[in-house]
């Protein structure tokens, strides 16, 4: 009879499964300090954010700038924008709760130097078109920089106190956009004219350490609105090292450098204007570009509901989706934190409902939004910065990742099967999934990523290969029910201009640390202190390159982190004999998976704000669930066929061995194989999995003997108890 109900009630149901289960997943998410603008500002905004995006697709597709006027230009036109949509404080709930009038009047007041200093950039460049060699600097000092100092400086501090509703823009952030105007003018002007050359001297004009300083502060307050305040305090720390350095001891004393040195020398391409800015306005602003396209397409919501349909049904099936769908989106939206709020509001809910805790949901989603930024080809926009970093082509970072991100995955895949095996869970039900056989129907929706990786291994230039990829986004979505016209495509390229915001003030900012480094010599005392430590061991300087890369990573988006982490330690690890793309990928491991390191886990921290659990906790969940991506990089040093540095057969042999490794690290984890394991039996498997991990030939033979000799008896310990049961 039961046969009978559940044959009936398959029929039945088969009819009533869903089309889809997620819907909204590539809706833009607004932030809490984001202006909701009505009316003609909105026309404004929105208009200003499609001419940013159409102006990197011309100028990169078709008519390129000379290449410092352009990463200003694309510096600037994310303050502007920054500055029009994130408000600097809460929002008042009402009219009443506004700012007091004394404070509306201090703040218009900001308007007059700031609207000053904007005129005088007009007039300099009169005076230096009529022939002039260059600007008088009292010009340059009272009628330009103190003017915009007063106005920059005053702009951000009351804008921390001016309370608007979310619908208006204050006058504060008004005047830092006509600074963030006035500053670029300034510095596009001068960098035009063999003054460019004085940079870094003392016949530098004063001009350009006032656009400097001006710049600098725009960058570092738009980074605190859009990313928080902790890679603004790295920043400030940087910055104070500059003129505290020489009176600090031992390793990190230096001769010193004058306010004017430094700042007429961090905005150029040694710091601001450096390979973070050449990496934000190519290759991160198109693919930002493309993502837009694929979520105006409504192609995340594929790949998500694409996911349940194909693992839905396995033991623990959100979970597993989870794996694959924040895979897929962290690749390309590059933040683990933002794909976490994406999928996880869905992929979080049911994994609760299938048994997993709530603990255990955020953190399985935490992981697998921080793979995405490891995941090839694109990387979360790594490999591009590795690219442009180390010299070593784009395509060989790319194909090097492939192991390394199939073992991450493969990992908490494992994690997350052997937890649903131990505790008994479910799948998810026929009828609560959409069908398979529906949704193959569309599968020419993953077209846009197929045609980016072919192109781009056919030889393409990454930016050839990304405008094929968008251009094919759209022509893709004439085929399916969400066909993109004229105001799609207009949307997606004003969503594209927002998503940038962020991920351009970051990597700015990213800049002046690198700055930093490279004009104090910091990373090369770093360097010698890590060849010192390599003298008694070269795993304890290994060790320290790890702990330095996630402390620097801790709180920053994945771009950030590696361009930090970059410029601090990788060269250490160069010197120490190790090879620039094994030193560089250690280091950006490390940086990507600092956003579920405890206790500052941003990945980790936006998936408990979903399950509802604690944060710390969470962290700690996701920490253990992730724990193969903090041994991948030590099998990087060990085994460099793991990157794809050696013969085919070392690569093999390598890889399977690493893949059975991790199997077993992951049922130690666990306290499962093939069922539950005894306290000795995990510590057994810890041993064969770090001998396999290990890679040499000797350890893989021990690694495999244990493995082979546990899997034998679990499974004649599961056969005796299938016979005692029969019996």
């Amino acid at each position: 009879m039961s046969h009978n109900a559940n044959h009936q009630s398959d029929d039945s149901t088969a009819v009533t499964s869903p089309e889809t289960i997620a819907d909204g997943v590539d809706e833009d998410m607004v932030e809490a300090n984001r202006r909701l603008f009505t009316g003609w500002p909105l026309w404004v905004v929105t208009a200003l954010a499609i001419a940013y995006s159409l102006f990197h697709l011309i100028s990169l597709n078709i008519y390129p700038l000379e290449t410092w006027t352009y990463r200003i230009i694309h510096i600037a036109g994310a303050l502007v924008l920054g500055y029009g949509l994130y408000a600097g404080t809460a929002f008042a709930e009402s009219e009443r709760e506004t700012s007091p009038g004394w404070l509306k009047g201090a703040s218009l007041a900001l308007l007059l130097p700031a609207a000053y200093a904007l005129v005088q950039v007009f007039f300099m460049y009169q005076t230096l078109g009529g022939g002039a060699m260059r600007i008088d600097p009292g010009v340059e000092t009272f009628h330009f920089g103190l003017p915009l100092m007063a106005a920059s400086a005053g702009g951000i501090v009351l804008s921390w106190f001016y309370r608007q509703t979310r619908g208006r823009l204050s006058p504060p952030d008004l005047a830092l956009a006509v600074c963030a105007l006035a500053s670029a003018g300034y510095l596009i002007l001068v960098y035009g004219t063999n003054i460019r050359m004085t940079t870094g001297t003392s016949f530098a004009p004063p001009g350009i350490t006032w656009a400097a300083i001006a710049g600098s502060l725009l960058i570092l307050e738009l980074t605190r609105r859009v990313a928080g305040l902790a890679l603004v305090v790295i920043a400030a720390v940087f910055l104070g090292y500059v003129f505290i350095g020489p009176y600090l001891p031992g390793f990190l004393s230096y001769p010193g450098l004058s306010l004017q040195r430094f700042f007429s020398q961090v905005y150029t391409d040694i710091g601001i204007l450096g390979p973070t800015t050449a990496v934000s306005s190519t290759y991160i602003i198109l693919f930002i570009i493309f993502a837009a396209f694929l979520q105006a397409s409504k192609v995340g919501d594929y790949f998500v509901n694409f996911a349940f349909a194909a693992a839905g049904r396995a033991r623990g099936g959100p979970a597993k989706v989870s794996i694959f769908a924040s895979g897929l989106m962290g690749m390309i939206n590059g933040t683990s934190a933002g794909n976490v709020v994406s999928t996880g509001s869905l992929t979080i809910p049911l994994m609760k409902k299938v048994g997993y805790p709530a603990r255990s949901a955020g953190a399985i989603e935490a992981a697998a939004s921080t793979g995405g930024q490891i995941m090839p080809p694109i990387m979360g926009a790594g490999a591009f910065i590795m690219a442009e970093i180390t010299g070593i082509p784009y395509t060989e970072i790319a194909i090097a990742a492939i192991i390394p991100a199939a073992l991450y995955f493969l990992s908490v895949y494992c994690m997350v099967d052997f937890e649903a095996a131990r505790k008994g869970m479910r799948g998810m039900r026929k009828e609560e999934i959409p069908q398979f056989r529906r949704l193959i129907k569309q599968v020419y929706l993953f077209a846009p990523i197929v045609i980016l990786i072919v192109a781009l291994f056919m030889g393409y230039s990454v930016i050839r290969a990304g405008t094929l990829a968008t251009a094919s986004a759209a022509v893709v979505s004439w085929i399916s029910p969400n066909k993109m016209g004229i105001t799609a495509i207009l949307r997606a390229l004003q969503l594209a201009g927002t998503m940038a915001i962020q991920i351009i003030a970051v990597c700015a900012c990213a800049g002046i640390i690198v700055g930093v480094i490279s004009l104090t010599g910091v990373g090369a005392r770093f360097s010698s202190l890590l060849l010192g430590l390599a003298g008694f061991s070269q795993l304890l300087a290994l060790l320290f390159a790890m702990c330095i890369s996630i402390l620097l990573g801790m709180g920053m988006p994945t771009t950030a982190a590696y361009a930090v982490a970059a410029s601090v330690v990788a060269p250490g690890l160069v010197d120490l004999g190790i090879d620039p793309l094994i030193a560089h990928f250690f280091v950006f491991y490390f940086a990507v998976v600092s956003a579920i390191t405890p206790p500052v886990a941003l990945a980790s921290y936006a998936a408990a704000g979903i399950s509802g659990d604690n944060a710390m906790g969470t962290s700690m969940a996701s920490f253990k669930i992730g724990l193969a991506a903090f041994i991948v990089p030590f099998m990087f040093f060990y085994s460099p066929a793991m990157l794809m540095e050696g013969s085919l057969l070392q690569v093999l042999r390598v890889g399977v061995t690493a893949t059975l490794g991790i199997v077993l690290l992951s049922g130690m984890v666990q306290a499962w194989f093939f069922g539950p394991v005894k306290v000795w039996q995990r510590l057994a498997m810890l041993v064969g999995a770090v001998c396999m991990i290990y890679g040499g030939l000797y350890t893989d033979v021990i690694g495999l003997a244990l493995g082979a000799g546990l899997f034998i008896m679990q499974r004649r310990h599961r056969d005796d108890g299938n016979a005692v049961t029969a019996g």
